[in-house]
């Protein structure tokens, strides 16, 4: 006979209380400001916030408050209110940088409203920008919000904000990363006269349609910028090297680099980074590694970017001896891995089943670079789909010790995980930390754990987490 438990705030509270105290120690024992905070905003995601945060004692200075923000990108509404309350203190008036890093936060999680209500408070303070624009812009094309990004630019000039060609680009940069080129292609037609294209123009639309990939359009956007006097600069280069490697013309790549050459305009190493990873893709290792050696040799010195490229290519051909030698020879040359070169490799060893290799590359890898959101999920999953739920939560509170926020990928891998594994309470409770985060779950996450609940028959529990839902959905949702 299982005992039921009322799912009354304070069981929940409780749970996510002690977790957190036991994963990253006491207040008392941290002195670094940011850390403190950070501290207050994990232990406490909502109830008694701000009354923590004064009895804190903590001066918060600009810095500090930039840091706070940043570290909780991923968690817009508990981040919004860190920043609501340090509005409040004397001495203190947010920057752009900080107004601007709240914005995309809320733009993430689709509080448009609250955005907005910020943009509105800059413009009272005379400190809304172009960039103020372009940060909105970005964040409604990446939501596949067409009309939103094009009403956000047009609106520019009744905040006291003239577009310019900055503004165009930035506009045309967002619906090519959004994968929507076609629109971006539209609104250049449209628009070319009021704004005179430049190289960067011109090359946004070039890796829009590379991306797609669509060679021909491609060819028809750098004919145009020949014939209207734009001269390609290394950008557009590299641009073009990207086109062809992505449409399988690497040959044809090859010839563009030549002719960089002789027009006196030297490759670079992304230039190099990207036909070294094209070979790899095409498992043609010889190749890429010779490509690699072409590039020192040309006296170009390889970045982390390049590094992960032939990192890349080793691991297409399960290569992880020659793997660990570019981690050596990175280390000599004083080029630190990235998260990128971690993700790289755990990913491929996690492919071919080397679950433990890639739990050891992990415990190495956090020594020499921080990781990022993609890291946490990549090790989480892999846990869970093992059945090794105890693991996939020592991940987890090192990513609390870290003060990394997860991000709604993260915590839905960890929730589906403890779901299919039948630890239903832990997912509930994780689903609550997730939402007083203000990360809205996804309906297939909160659909599955919802089937759970009823089929346990704990209605009460289920009651209760949706009660907290509508309260995340009225704290105000905007689209």
């Amino acid at each position: 006979m299982r005992v039921h438990i009322a799912p009354h705030r304070f069981f929940f509270r409780w749970s996510l209380w002690t977790r957190m105290y036991s994963s990253t120690g006491t207040l008392q024992e941290i002195t670094d400001p940011t850390s403190k905070i950070c501290k207050i905003m994990l232990s406490c995601p909502k109830l008694g916030f701000d009354t923590l945060l004064d009895e804190s004692g903590i001066q918060v200075s600009t810095d500090i408050v930039e840091e706070v923000l940043k570290r909780f990108e991923n968690a817009g509404m508990q981040a919004y209110r860190f920043f609501e309350w340090a509005g409040r203190q004397q001495h203190y008036s947010h920057t752009v940088k900080a107004f601007h890093i709240m914005i995309n936060s809320l733009a993430k999680i689709r509080q448009y409203q609250i955005m907005w209500d910020l943009v509105n408070i800059m413009r009272s303070k005379g400190i809304v920008n172009i960039e103020t624009f372009c940060v909105i812009i970005r964040k409604y094309a990446r939501a596949q919000k067409v009309d939103q990004a094009i009403y956000a630019f047009n609106v520019m000039d009744k905040y006291g904000v003239t577009p310019n060609l900055a503004a165009f680009n930035s506009l045309l940069s967002a619906f090519c990363k959004s994968k929507n080129v076609r629109k971006a292609q539209e609104i250049f037609d449209s628009m070319k006269e009021r704004f005179v294209p430049d190289s960067k123009t011109y090359s946004i639309l070039l890796e829009g349609w590379g991306k797609e990939p669509n060679l021909p359009k491609a060819r028809e956007i750098f004919r145009e910028m020949i014939d209207k006097s734009c001269e390609p600069d290394i950008v557009t280069y590299g641009i073009m090297v990207d086109v062809f490697c992505k449409t399988g013309r690497i040959e044809e790549a090859v010839h563009i680099i030549r002719d960089m050459r002789h027009k006196g305009c030297k490759p670079t190493s992304y230039v190099y980074s990207v036909l070294v990873h094209t070979y790899g893709v095409e498992k043609r290792i010889g190749e890429a590694v010779e490509a690699f050696l072409e590039m020192e040799r040309d006296g170009i010195v390889a970045d982390v970017a390049a590094y992960n490229s032939l990192i890349s290519a080793f691991c297409k051909v399960n290569k992880f001896k020659n793997v660990y030698r570019v981690l050596k020879e990175m280390d000599q040359k004083g080029v630190p891995p990235n998260s990128r070169t971690c993700n790289i490799i755990l990913n491929s060893l996690i492919s071919l089943g080397e679950n433990e290799e890639a739990f050891k590359v992990f415990r190495q890898m956090i020594k020499r670079c921080d990781p990022d959101s993609d890291t946490y999920t990549i090790m989480t999953k892999m846990f869970c789909e093992s059945g090794k739920l105890d693991m996939a939560l020592k991940v987890w509170k090192y990513m609390g010790k870290k003060q990394f926020i997860p991000s709604m990928h993260t915590f839905s891998v960890l929730i589906n995980g403890l779901c299919e594994n039948g630890e239903i309470s832990k997912a509930c409770v994780f689903l609550e930390e997730m939402i007083e985060k203000g990360i809205r779950p996804s309906g297939s996450t909160f659909g599955k754990l919802r089937q759970l609940l009823l089929k346990e028959d704990r209605k009460d529990v289920l009651s209760f987490l949706e009660e907290k839902m509508k309260l995340l959905i009225k704290e105000p949702l905007s689209d």
